[in-house]
């Protein structure tokens, strides 16, 4: 009797031991819900680095011409100024600077 008498208090320890371990399951499988929503489940997306407008700009300029490549089209001419074009745009500028400090002079 005595036996039995231990054993019945070791399964009632086992239980009480096995519902706690569930309860403690459900909280973390709450956690990992929450966390999960959230869409920081990943590290790796943290430190990535991100690229500039301009660096994106090049780099799309740069695949449409080896697609025109590989088609067999010739990729699209840059624009260029003239040289009587940016002497005309830079003399309009000085005249504006010279104006404006002409202005903070007085």
């Amino acid at each position: 009797m005595a036996n039995l008498k231990g054993l019945a208090s070791i399964v009632s320890e086992l239980r009480a031991l096995r519902t706690n371990l569930a309860n403690q399951l459900k909280h973390v499988d709450a956690a990992l819900s929450v966390l999960g929503k959230l869409g920081g489940g990943s590290s790796y997306t943290t430190g990535r680095h991100t690229v500039s407008a301009s660096a994106r700009k090049r780099m799309s300029l740069a695949q449409k011409a080896r697609w025109a490549k590989a088609k067999g089209h010739a990729p699209k001419p840059k624009r260029k100024m003239s040289a009587a074009g940016r002497k005309r745009i830079a003399a309009a500028q000085r005249a504006r600077w010279a104006k404006l400090k002409a202005a903070k002079k007085k």
